[in-house]
């Protein structure tokens, strides 16, 4: 199967917006490319212009590349943030297990492709503003949402 990763029009999107239980503007959108059945599971997600995606860990190996625009991505420790980086277009990134961090789009946005391998079937916890579990996102949860 050919998929132009660019056209937004040929990807199904599922998207998320205004969360009232942050005090952070959400707005972003992801796509499943693919998943087989073994662990890996590839997205693509696009970011609206200084928007974030949710406050999260992640909970199995992911990789990402940047396709277009620029991402800002906040690393925190101990519920402190430690880092930000800004991601620009065709930057690569390899993420272990136990990840925390947010990510906002740049003023352009940003598009991502996301390969994560979870062979547990876990991939990320939604955290709360003080880092506490809101809810777990798993490979089966990710292709029921995809699939309504």
């Amino acid at each position: 199967m050919k998929l132009n990763l660019l056209d937004n029009d040929t990807l199904r999107w599922q998207a998320y917006g205004a969360d009232t239980r942050f005090s952070y503007p959400i707005g972003y959108s992801g796509a499943l490319l693919g998943c087989d059945g073994q662990g890996h599971i590839d997205l693509v997600y696009y970011w609206e212009p200084g928007k974030y995606c949710h406050f999260h860990k992640h909970l199995c190996e992911v990789r990402s590349t940047v396709l277009q625009g620029s991402l800002e991505v906040v690393t925190f420790e101990n519920g402190e943030a430690v880092s930000t980086v800004t991601r620009q277009t065709g930057s690569y990134s390899q993420m272990p297990e136990g990840d925390v961090h947010m990510e906002r789009g740049g003023p352009e946005g940003a598009t991502v492709l996301f390969n994560l391998y979870a062979p547990h079937g876990q991939l990320t916890e939604m955290l709360d503003e003080a880092g506490n579990t809101l809810k777990t996102l798993t490979i089966e949860s990710v292709l029921a949402q995809f699939s309504s």
